[in-house]
């Protein structure tokens, strides 16, 4: 769909919380450019939106916070980026307001559209499946337009009776690596005797506090046992080297190579084995059909709060959409370096369950469909502003 010109550009304004929705919302970004010429968006966002054509009203590595706990720590900052995206919307009503994951926040955005007669799609669905199934009534009355990137989550919103469109996974098409393994470890100097194996803790400074030491302690552990191992760990956008070393990174005796994030697919497709944070990471991991093991720790308070009312079996994207224990998960009291030590140990590259797990990623990629999701996206977003 391809709107005529106007007298005045478009407003979009696209609000995204986290680094993997600033990821997708910079590839809808350019899908709106190519379909529409005069078209000014602006929002929530990071360096991919910014670089995108995007104008920038609040950072998202301000907002990287997950957890009861973390969130109460951090509500004068969350307050103030809500004023300022609202004062937006107040003074210069965009056409479509477009939500990207990051629920809670970005429900509140959607209430504020609606007072303010704004249209709303949301991309990328509020887990609500995964607890307080009840948001899907509030979600019917302010949400014109829910598009979905998990095949699951298309079948959940019709049991309530809600029609969505179901737009494929964005990462089909994002996750490739531009280079061979070999032309990898040529362009950083490093040349692997043995095997690979990526450390991916997560991207936000309290992720990083808790599970790099632990991520850390593992590796130490495995080259007790296994000689010739090459550790790499990619650094996250919303890091810095500094918050790598105040978290261990020299204290634990295992020499790191730290790569920037821009060639995060590039790090993951060399790898023979990762121990991830459980996240988006874990779903770019299976495209590349790299076999993991998933781990994870929440404050102790956030945790007692909400693991009684989770309603899914499993915590990693991989392992929920195929509905069975593809990946192992260690979680919360279960994430020690021993036990992500010993867990990497039974998928040692070369063994049955290493293959094992390389052919049921398979089967996930098959499951998300051939790609295009960006400009799906874009046309439903258009469909909505008309």
């Amino acid at each position: 769909m391809t709107l005529p010109s106007r007298d005045k550009p478009i407003e979009m304004m696209i609000v995204a919380g986290e680094a993997s929705g600033e990821m997708y919302g910079a590839r809808l970004a350019e899908a709106l450019q190519q379909r529409v010429a005069d078209i000014h968006l602006c929002g929530m966002g990071g360096p991919d939106m910014a670089q995108a054509g995007v104008e920038i009203l609040v950072d998202t590595a301000s907002m990287a916070i997950m957890g009861l706990v973390e969130v109460l720590g951090h509500l004068s900052t969350i307050f103030a980026a809500r004023k300022t995206l609202v004062s937006r919307l107040k003074q210069h009503p965009p056409q479509l307001l477009i939500l990207i994951d990051y629920a809670e926040f970005n429900l509140l955005m959607a209430k504020q559209a609606k007072k303010l007669g704004i249209p709303v799609l949301f991309y990328i669905s509020p887990k609500v499946w995964v607890w307080r199934t009840g948001r899907v009534k509030k979600i019917q009355r302010l949400v014109d337009t829910m598009a979905v990137i998990l095949p699951f989550e298309q079948k959940f919103y019709q049991q309530w009776g809600m029609e969505v469109d179901y737009v494929g996974h964005p990462l089909v098409e994002m996750v490739q690596s531009r280079l061979e393994p070999v032309a990898f470890f040529e362009k950083h100097d490093l040349s692997p005797q043995g095997r690979v194996i990526g450390i991916l803790p997560g991207s936000r400074k309290k992720e990083i506090s808790t599970m790099l030491p632990i991520f850390l302690e593992a590796a130490a552990r495995l080259t007790e046992k296994h000689q010739d191992i090459t550790f790499l760990l990619p650094l996250a956008p919303t890091l810095t080297m500094a918050d790598l070393e105040e978290n261990g990174l020299n204290d634990y005796g295992v020499e790191i190579a730290v790569i920037p994030s821009a060639e995060r697919y590039e790090l993951m497709a060399a790898c023979d084995l990762v121990m991830a944070a459980s996240g988006t990471v874990t779903l770019e991991l299976a495209l590349l059909q790299i076999p993991m093991i998933v781990s994870y720790k929440l404050a102790p308070l956030t945790y007692h709060l909400g693991h009684h009312l989770i309603k899914v079996k499993y915590a990693s994207l991989v392992n929920l959409i195929a509905e069975h224990e593809v990946v192992p998960e260690l979680l919360q009291y279960d994430a020690t370096a021993k036990n992500v030590a010993a867990a990497l140990d039974t998928l040692w590259p070369g063994g049955e369950a290493h293959q094992r797990m390389i052919a049921e990623l398979g089967k996930i990629k098959e499951s998300l469909g051939d790609g295009g999701c960006a400009d799906k996206v874009a046309e439903l977003a258009l469909h909505t502003m008309n």
